[in-house]
């Protein structure tokens, strides 16, 4: 029977020890978490956000010696600008030489609530794609040249249960640029699969892991919350560590045959 090299006789481990990640949205919640959970198993991580103070507490979490004493570097970068982006992937091959994991996670409804379609400003609807989705594709882009050279990549996108059915909070835009991002991971899959880089998505139900997804919860107001409670089979809201999971599986060697897949991390949501 023929075997991959590298698997004969033996089962694989992570993967993990010294490989090299970015981290978009690394600031708080569940871009933290997975910063934290990839550096605790011996990735050296550049965490990215546009917060400043928020990757600063990311990174002293992360260097604890109750989380590992991970290694993490931090940059700010506006995933919206390609010239930032850029700037980051370079630093990161000139620092470490190389980029094996990309983890897409930047993104939100930065404050928005809903509106009718016809009251939703061009503004406002390009802002939410831009974060969304433009800035997974700048940082794909980006990160491919190196990968390709090393014939070998994890990139994992962090889309929404609204990408693949509605938001629950009506937001349009949110749930059109997840939506697209789940669209661009098949199709980064595609492509970029002969130069053995997998791409991989995973969609999050709601998880209260921030202020911004901590106002959602409040404004919907007691009924809606327990009718989302009911909706999830486990009957409770998920953790961002329990999300991070699903991120650390997609970006480990257990997966290293798997590519192009949804994976909906959200307690089994029969809302969706």
């Amino acid at each position: 029977m023929f075997q991959e090299p590298g698997f004969e006789g033996k089962a694989p481990g992570d993967g993990f020890s010294g490989k090299v990640a970015i981290v978009t949205g690394a600031g708080h919640g569940i871009g933290q978490a997975i910063t934290l959970e990839l550096a605790r198993r011996g990735v050296r991580v550049v965490a990215v956000d546009i917060l400043g103070q928020e990757l600063e507490e990311t990174a002293t979490l992360a260097r604890s010696p109750e989380n590992g004493s991970g290694e993490v570097k931090i940059r700010r970068v506006d995933v919206t600008r390609p010239d930032d982006v850029q700037a980051c992937v370079d630093w990161t091959v000139q620092e470490f030489g190389r980029i094996d994991i990309l983890v897409n996670n930047a993104g939100g409804v930065l404050g928005q609530a809903h509106k009718p379609v016809e009251a939703v400003t061009g503004e406002e609807w390009a802002r939410i794609i831009d974060v969304n989705l433009n800035g997974a594709f700048y940082f794909i882009r980006s990160v491919a040249p190196p990968m390709k050279a090393a014939h070998y990549g994890r990139i994992v996108n962090v889309s929404s249960g609204a990408g693949r059915s509605f938001s629950l909070t009506g937001i349009q835009a949110y749930a059109s640029a997840k939506a697209g991002q789940i669209g661009l991971t098949r199709q980064m899959a595609r492509e970029l699969g002969a130069f053995g880089i997998t791409v991989n998505n995973v969609a999050p139900g709601f998880v209260r892991s921030n202020p911004a997804t901590e106002k959602q919860w409040q404004a919907m107001g007691k009924q809606n919350q327990q009718r989302l409670l009911e909706s999830i089979s486990l009957h409770r809201l998920g953790k961002a560590q329990e999300i991070a999971y699903g991120v650390l599986f997609f970006a480990s060697d257990y997966a290293s045959y798997i590519s192009g897949q949804i994976i909906s991390v959200d307690g089994g949501n029969h809302m969706f």
